[in-house]
């Protein structure tokens, strides 16, 4: 493929804020082309897998980091104390970045990344919206029965709680909330009985 033809097969990419060697892959552009603009210096590289466009302006949001990192990791979504505080549930603040994979996906260890292997990778995955890139990561309510499962009793019972006092959209579906239960084997009610009467 000639260079400016590669360039013009790019394009899309270079638009967005972030994007993968996957992406390049299913565009028919092959890696020494993007090695080749990243020493043009057209593209930079982020981290393992992620790059942007040289004249792309960082994005100056609080989750940048965490973006960047479940970019990075293939079928990678935001789980646990890290959904937990994009949602607004915990007071905590994340040490590194909680992504859930596959339980049979082979995986090397991140100093950042906490990796957490689960069996039900689709139950609760959504994508939300961090300025303007789309993050993949569990709902409201799978985050908060896997905090019953996964963390201690004191996190998810706040985190419950937190979410049983926000107002409108963000306010958790209780009925939603006890499906995810039922299907994980958790025992909520004692909880859910506790704050709703």
């Amino acid at each position: 493929m000639k260079e400016a033809l590669t360039l013009d097969v790019l394009q899309p990419l270079l638009k967005k804020t972030y994007f993968t060697s996957k992406e390049v892959l299913a565009l028919g552009v092959k890696i020494a082309a993007l090695h080749y603009y990243i020493k043009k210096g057209v593209v930079k590289r982020i981290r393992r897998g992620v790059y942007q466009s040289s004249t792309c302006r960082n994005p100056t949001f609080q989750w940048r980091d965490l973006i960047e990192a479940v970019i990075s990791v293939s079928g990678g979504v935001v789980c646990l104390i890290s959904a937990l505080a994009i949602y607004e549930l915990t007071e905590e603040v994340p040490r590194q970045h909680w992504i859930a994979v596959n339980n049979t996906t082979s995986i090397k260890k991140n100093r950042e990344i906490r990796f957490t292997r689960l069996r039900n990778m689709d139950l609760g995955a959504t994508h939300i919206d961090l300025e303007g890139v789309s993050v993949p990561i569990f709902d409201r309510e799978r985050t908060i029965v896997d905090s019953f499962r996964l963390l201690s009793r004191e996190t998810a019972i706040k985190a419950l709680k937190m979410g049983l006092l926000q107002k409108g959209s963000k306010r958790i579906n209780l009925v939603k909330l006890q499906e995810y239960a039922k299907k994980l084997r958790v025992d909520i009610t004692d909880f859910l009985m506790g704050f709703t009467t």
